[in-house]
């Protein structure tokens, strides 16, 4: 018996060892889903202006509103706040609106404005400001950066670096196909994509 119990015991301990060598497929756990972005279809925000007056982005509805964010330190920035300027000039009776979002500090910005002639709204923030252009969906990588919204709020789409006139004036095409019905809003962004 005792012969018998210590063959038992010998054949367990070879199942046993020879089992812990065969491989164990483990199902690995499926990759983590990227975190869902909440977009602003119809953006809603509040900043100061440069004398600390919070101002409302419902206060331009019913224009079609360019959001352009800067710095006072972004070259490309500064460079392209005269074409801004001049669109405004010439777009802005047609319902077009031009508002600068400074991502910086408020007393550099002030104390650039003093030697440019805006003719927009210049509003100031610093991680508000980039919240706002992150509700586009889209990450906020570097300025300048332009977000596009209908006259009826909706975003319509953005558009990474530095503007040029021939952008400002598929924008004004654009957006004026829009409110002719020549175009949907799908369209409008697949064409504001093509930027």
């Amino acid at each position: 018996m005792l012969i018998f119990g210590v063959a038992l015991l010998a054949l367990m301990a070879g199942a046993l060892f020879y089992a812990a060598r065969i491989p164990v497929q483990v199902q690995a756990p499926p990759p983590p889903q990227p975190a869902k972005l909440e977009v602003a279809t119809h953006p809603v925000f509040s900043l100061p202006d440069l004398d600390g007056t919070p101002r409302e982005f419902a206060e331009w509805d019913g224009t079609h509103r360019l959001l352009n964010f800067w710095a006072t330190w972004c070259a490309p920035c500064r460079r392209e706040i005269p074409l801004l300027v001049a669109f405004q000039e010439q777009h802005g009776d047609a319902g077009f609106q031009v508002l600068g979002i400074a991502v910086d500090f408020p007393e550099q910005v002030a104390s650039y404005a003093e030697q440019t002639e805006f003719n927009y709204p210049i509003l100031v923030g610093q991680q508000d400001a980039m919240a706002v252009a992150e509700s586009s969906g889209i990450e906020f990588i570097g300025m300048p950066f332009t977000m596009f919204v209908a006259s009826d709020g909706e975003y319509i789409g953005a558009y990474i670096g530095e503007l040029h006139q021939s952008h400002l004036d598929d924008i004004v095409n654009i957006m004026t196909r829009l409110d002719s019905g020549d175009i949907t809003k799908d369209e409008a962004r697949g064409a504001l994509d093509l930027l």
